[in-house]
């Protein structure tokens, strides 16, 4: 079983607040006398489901065309969050069984507000705290995959989880999709477009049972 775990990326979708808007146009139709369609994209590096790189939190970091292409695929954990969780810290995660995990993705309430396709900003997303994110460096974890678009608290002003997580090299995934797969383990793939050099990329991702 295949589950595509991807946004879609559509004129006017979902984005974080003060990022580029994303708009999709013809630059060619066929229906207007072109030999072939070809269309315009115009949005932000963190656009849909994307991969944050260390360089989107420190000037010196690597950028996404840099990103370990095996930490990007390969065995993941899926754990569920309860709708009352707002914010993901260390007591929550060690409820659960993480021994062995390095890719652990992250379902709660989030997943319905992307999977609905609606075109609201929800600033109260549940987020991963920045203990929780200093727990999951302690463990080994190499990639982090959230069901929003950012895996921080909204204006949180420090950055502590971001910058927790990318000086430890831990790739973050945000903007997934998870209200299908169930919980459990699976072979997972995100990989995320060659901008060399760049902060973080749109990426396809997908898990494999």
């Amino acid at each position: 079983m295949i589950y595509d775990i991807s946004l879609s990326l559509r004129t006017g979708g979902v984005v974080y607040p003060g990022n580029p808007a994303i708009s999709i146009t013809a630059q060619q139709a066929i229906s207007q006398g072109a030999g072939a369609n070809v269309s315009r994209l115009d949005l932000g590096s963190h656009s849909g489901t994307h991969v944050d790189a260390p360089k989107h939190f420190f000037d010196d970091g690597a950028g996404v065309d840099a990103l370990p292409l095996d930490v990007l695929m390969g065995p993941a954990r899926l754990i569920a969050f309860a709708d009352t969780v707002k914010s993901i810290g260390e007591s929550d995660l060690r409820a659960h069984d993480l021994t062995g995990v390095t890719r652990l993705l992250m379902r709660t309430r989030n997943s319905a507000w992307l999977a609905s396709g609606a075109t609201d900003f929800h600033p109260d997303y549940t987020f991963l705290a920045p203990d929780g994110a200093a727990y999951l460096v302690g463990l080994g974890v190499r990639l982090v995959g959230v069901d929003y678009l950012s895996v921080e608290q909204f204006h949180s002003g420090h950055h502590r989880t971001h910058r927790t997580l990318l000086s430890a090299n831990v790739v973050i995934v945000e903007g997934l999709v998870l209200v299908e797969p169930p919980p459990g383990d699976y072979a997972f793939s995100c990989l995320p477009l060659r901008l060399a050099g760049l902060d973080g990329a749109p990426a396809r991702a997908v898990l494999v049972k």
